[in-house]
């Protein structure tokens, strides 16, 4: 354990069109991970020969092969993906774990800033920078992500935090569940707008293989999985008319949330999490985020325990 060693493992399916940028950019950072482990999970397209190439160049990137499911599966099949990886080589030996997904271009101290911080603040227990894209125009526009969530497309964990939240569950809205769980625990997750954690999404954020709406549906599917307060999702939807595609994109979260609600679907079971989420999603609507977040994670200090 040298306190600083990471593994990151990236699913990944058909993204021969966005990979090689974010081969490029892990290449170029100035802490590499001991281990890059990358998970074909039955791609049709060049990514094979793409990832290949670059694992025979470099001994810290290790790609396997998961069987075919014949689909590309947004959510649970990534983290199905993500755990195939994790079983073949589990988390002894790392101090910190980290889902990365292969269609971003990451700047260079990226990984070395996010442990920096971590050392310096070790109830930091998963944390990344912010993602954003570019528009039509060509020029960068943020993904507006909240500060108290870690980005799921760079789900940075300590070892720690991750074992003790019990990892990510196998769902739409694994990525912020994660970070609710943690929060309970006395961990902060957090996310920072620094120049230096700035990544460009290669792929908008919310969007689907079939239309950024059935992304937005498929969100708020999520929203009703994790057990989101009915007053929390109105007020989520309202202010995400502030982004593209305003109105639509904001009627289909609602659109997906109502219709999980109006057939009963299951949610993921933890009523403790669920009471958790919505007192502090009720108090973020009534009482703003920040004092919300400030006073969540005072209550839940003597919680905290950095062991694994």
């Amino acid at each position: 354990m040298t306190g600083r060693s990471y593994l990151v493992i990236s699913p990944g399916r058909n993204e021969a069109k966005y990979m090689r940028r974010t081969l490029d950019s892990m290449v170029a950072q100035t802490e590499r991970p001991a281990l890059w482990l990358i998970v074909d999970d039955g791609s049709t397209d060049e990514s094979p020969q793409i990832l290949a190439d670059y694992a025979a160049r470099h001994d810290w990137i290790r790609v396997i092969t998961k069987p075919d499911r014949g689909h590309r599966a947004v959510g649970p099949g990534v983290i199905e993906a993500f755990y195939y990886g994790l079983e073949s080589v589990g988390m002894d030996g790392f101090d910190y774990i980290c889902k990365l997904d292969l269609d971003l271009d990451l700047p260079p101290r990226y990984f070395e800033i996010l442990m920096d911080r971590m050392q310096a603040t070790p109830r930091i227990g998963t944390c990344s920078g912010k993602a954003y894209f570019r528009d039509a125009a060509g020029a960068l526009v943020s993904e507006q992500i909240s500060d108290e969530f870690s980005l799921g497309m760079t789900k940075f964990f300590s070892v720690a935090c991750f074992r003790q939240i019990g990892g990510f569950v196998r769902e739409v809205m694994w990525d912020a569940i994660d970070c609710h769980k943690a929060r309970s625990l006395g961990w902060t997750p957090v996310s920072w707008d620094d120049p230096d954690l700035r990544f460009e999404h290669l792929r908008p954020m919310g969007s689907s293989q079939s239309s950024i709406y059935t992304g937005r549906r498929r969100h708020g599917l999520g929203q009703y999985y994790m057990g989101t307060h009915p007053v929390f999702l109105l007020a989520s939807v309202v202010n995400k008319m502030r982004t593209r595609p305003y109105v639509l994109g904001s009627l289909a979260i609602l659109q997906g949330y109502l219709a999980a609600m109006l057939r009963g679907a299951p949610r993921h079971g933890d009523a403790e999490l669920i009471r958790f989420i919505r007192g502090y999603q009720l108090r973020a609507v009534f009482q703003g985020k920040s004092r919300a977040i400030r006073a969540v994670e005072a209550a839940y200090a003597p919680s905290w325990d950095p062991k694994d």
